[in-house]
């Protein structure tokens, strides 16, 4: 060959010697495969082996997801809820999920994922060629054996596994991996692996990523983590549901030592830390420390509203509840919530207390043997005292057993005759067994809501959630009875009538048509009642008579208009509608309670406050007014700009504040005196409907109200003594003893508009010569009227008059038979004195 000349550049040159060596290669590749068949066989071979290589390659590469959507990749996350104080109540999870960042984890928890599962993380491109001969070495030992060959994957292999491949065992899973992770190298950088590897990691528990495991195996974050406890989380990798298990305890000390050593010699701890770690027990928690308020019936109302709103799987959208990573601030006040569940179950319980077992919440079939997995499939469970929820699992005359889900057992006591196997029931502890509780088979619904804002803030649908999830606060539809006759006065006060107009407690009829003739209302027992009261003694008495003079006086569409306004429902024209005979939830009556209250303006009741995505952007929140000119960059001069008033005006607010007014009075002397020992300025109206078969109380102060009803599912006779007075007002007064820092003694105050007016309460007459006193049962008063509607002035023949009515009254009750159950005229009568059914339907 000749040399180059001596004439050529550098690109000349190259290309000169590029094309004499070729020109050689492929003279001496002519020559050796002309002359010899063995080299021939060879270059054969060879070249088979790299077109198969390649054909390989392409059919293996051909539908691999892009690593590039690893950059677009967000972590399924759960929906974190929040109180009305931002602090954490509830999650909503199907697995542990928590989202760090690569600095957040500590530098020994990488060095011990790093020691246990790729000590060359750093140093390689994707796949470690050392690794993964060992790996087809133990591949071809076990081949056939039925055991899964271990070792081989780098950490980026590994999560080119969980995000991208799946779990598939197989030859071409694995080369797709080892693709896969070298393109993964290529868009990601070690640090941004490693974070996705930590953050993705299934480690058992049901918890994916470090931090998920770290709190349920150690009820940490991983900040808080000691060494040996990193070390721990480093095994799980490898067989993520063994080590955690009971019985596994050596096998996964010996893990976790060995780990422990790999980290020394990597150089991330030294021998004195190693022996330290090492001489430290496992420590594990059985169950961690549950970060979830008692208030399943509001959260289950909470996650109805975000699924409707977000979707529920990552399928759904990027914002769903299981896997949107969603902050959702809610107007749950756990303090409310707690005396709003003590109070309904005390009071459930007042009423349950001697009637006898209330039966089996559930049965299984006990007779295939797997009753501890059946109990355990059911999610049936009580939180109250020490109670548990078991199933009998024999019953023979007067012995029993009771087992529970992780499959003990126990003898049973208290054994009603209607018990049998397969009953699921509640019991609590005693001596060495248990004894049979009784799960009350009355229910009911209590609601607390902010007047100002229509926040709710306690809510309790029943006894517990975990026995029955159906919301009796929000679901169930239940006549209200008295509780709906302050709409009724209402309309009255809109359409001429004052607190001080002289009302008939008399027979009311009403012609229905020739083919039905008259309908006549009456008191209890058929009588025509008697005399005419002012109309703040008719609600304060919840006299019946009076109430449907007052709806006809106002108009029976007026009234239900009103009912419609103010959000309880729409009812029929009807006057025993007037009574509380149609349907309406806790939530309604307490939402419309809340409007009288708030001087006539209603909001729409809501349980989330704002809901935030996993970067804190607000993308829903529950007020909804725009504020013009609040984000100004600088201050124009001009007076703040505000946002307008909440809720909209379903009421005139003087009309509101006549019936709050009045209201107060059936606190103060009418049929919920047993709340007057609170010494709250506090006003509400008791409630029960013909059987009784609901007993109620709505109410509260200009802050807070709340209402509840108790009565049994399936509508049936509570007993003849119950009535709204004496079963459901104890309950609230129970919810305000329990919170009583939270309730202000500041009382009503009336809007503009309202003339505060000395008045007789015998006679609804004005007063000059007298002052209002401290004694409930005083003769004079302040009453509420609107401009130009103040009663005439009270004379001595008035007072003569209405002494005489009185008097006469009284005689009429006396020839009747002498029980005044609901004539009476008296003002002085007792508090429970014409509860009266509720309704005459």
């Amino acid at each position: 060959m000749t040399d180059a000349p001596s004439s050529m550049n550098f690109a000349q040159y190259v290309r000169y010697r590029f094309n004499r060596d070729l020109s050689g290669a492929g003279a001496w590749f002519l020559e050796k495969w002309r002359g010899s068949f063995l080299f021939k066989a060879i270059a054969v071979f060879i070249g088979l082996c790299i077109v198969g290589w390649v054909a390989l390659f392409v059919w293996l590469a051909r539908d691999l997801p892009e690593a590039s959507s690893l950059l677009e990749y967000e972590t399924p996350l759960p929906t974190v809820v929040r109180g009305i104080d931002g602090e954490i109540v509830h999650s909503y999870a199907r697995e542990r999920r928590v989202q760090l960042q690569y600095p957040d984890y500590p530098e020994n928890l990488v060095g011990a994922y790093l020691s246990a599962e790729d000590k060359t993380f750093f140093s390689h491109g994707g796949v470690d060629l050392t690794g993964t001969a060992n790996a087809v070495v133990d591949y071809v030992t076990k081949y056939g054996s039925g055991d899964r060959a271990v070792g081989g994957s780098t950490i980026t292999q590994q999560l080119a596994k969980i995000l991208l491949l799946g779990d598939e065992y197989s030859v071409t899973r694995k080369l797709k991996e080892m693709i896969l992770a070298s393109r993964i190298e290529e868009v990601l950088s070690k640090q941004e692996i490693l974070e996705l590897y930590l953050n993705e990691i299934p480690l058992g528990r049901r918890s994916f990523g470090v931090q998920a495991a770290s709190r349920a195996y150690f009820d940490k974050d991983v900040g808080e983590l000691d060494l040996h406890e990193m070390a721990f989380l480093a095994i799980l990798p490898k067989a993520p549901e063994r080590y955690g298990r009971s019985g596994q305890e050596q096998a996964a000390l010996a893990r976790r030592d060995f780990v422990l050593s790999q980290m020394e010699a990597n150089g991330y701890i030294s021998a004195a830390e190693r022996d330290t770690a090492s001489a430290m027990p496992l420590g594990l928690v059985r169950q961690r420390t549950q970060r979830s308020a008692d208030a399943g019936y509001f959260l289950e109302e909470v996650r109805r509203q975000l699924i409707a709103d977000f979707g529920e799987t990552a399928e759904d959208g990027g914002n769903s509840v299981y896997a949107g990573g969603l902050w959702v601030r809610t107007s749950l006040d756990v303090e409310l919530q707690e005396s709003a569940r003590n109070a309904l179950r005390n009071g459930l319980m007042r009423y349950q207390r001697g009637r006898g077992w209330s039966g089996a919440i559930a049965t299984i079939d006990v007779s295939e043997g797997n009753w501890a997995s059946q109990l355990a499939s059911s999610y049936l469970s009580v939180n109250y005292e020490d109670w548990r929820v078991g199933v009998v699992t024999q019953r023979s005359r007067s012995s029993a057993t009771i087992g529970f889900s992780n499959g003990d057992e126990a003898p049973l006591s208290g054994l009603p005759n209607s018990l049998k196997a397969g009953d699921v029931i509640t019991v609590s502890p005693q001596g060495s067994g248990f004894k049979l509780e009784s799960v009350p088979g009355v229910s009911g619904g209590f609601l607390a809501q902010s007047v100002q804002t229509g926040r709710i803030l306690a809510m309790q649908g029943g006894f517990d959630h975990r026995l029955s999830d159906f919301n009796r606060a929000t679901q169930a539809q239940r006549q209200p009875g008295s509780t709906i006759k302050p709409f009724v006065y209402a309309a009255g006060l809109d359409n001429g009538l004052t607190p001080a107009s002289e009302v008939p407690d008399q027979e009311f009829c009403v012609w229905q048509g020739a083919r039905l003739g008259n309908k006549c209302f009456s008191n209890f027992g058929g009588s025509r009642g008697g005399g005419v009261y002012p109309m703040r003694f008719g609600l304060e008495q919840s006299r019946n008579l009076m109430t449907v003079h007052i709806a006809s006086e106002a108009g029976m569409d007026k009234v239900v208009d009103t009912f419609r306004k103010v959000g309880i429902g729409d009812h029929q024209p009807f006057y025993a509608s007037a009574l509380g005979s149609g349907d309406t939830t806790v939530e309604n009556m307490v939402n419309a309670y809340a409007a009288l209250a708030n001087h006539g303006r209603l909001h729409e009741p809501s349980v989330i406050d704002y809901v935030q995505d996993r970067r804190g952007k607000v993308i829903w929140r529950a007020d909804k007014r725009q504020c013009q000119g609040c984000n100004m960059p600088e201050w124009d001069g001009e007076p703040m700009p505000r946002p307008g008033a909440m809720g909209r005006e379903a009421m005139d607010p003087r009309t509101a504040f006549q019936v709050v007014h009045m209201l107060e009075g059936v606190v103060t002397r009418g049929t919920a005196t047993r709340l007057r020992d609170l010494e709250l300025p506090l006003f509400g109206k008791t409630g029960t409907t013909t059987g009784p078969t609901n007993a109620w109380f709505v109410g509260g102060s200009p802050e807070i109200v709340a209402g509840v009803y108790i009565g049994y599912d399936t509508p049936r006779n509570l007993g003849g003594y119950v009535q709204g007075g004496n079963t459901a007002a104890p309950i609230f007064k129970d919810f305000v003893i329990n919170s009583r820092d939270r309730w202000s003694d500041d009382p009503a105050v009336a809007p503009p508009g309202v003339r505060m007016v000395r008045v007789d309460r015998r006679t609804g007459k004005r007063v000059f010569d007298g002052w209002p006193s401290g004694d409930p049962k005083s003769a004079i008063i302040w009453e509420a009227f609107k401009p130009d509607t103040e009663p005439d002035r009270s004379t001595r023949q008035d007072e003569i008059a209405a002494k005489r009515e009185e008097i006469l009254q009284l005689i009429r009750t006396a020839r009747a038979g002498g029980s005044g159950r609901n004539e009476g005229s008296s003002f002085d009568q007792p508090s429970d004195f014409v509860e009266e059914s509720g309704g005459i339907y």
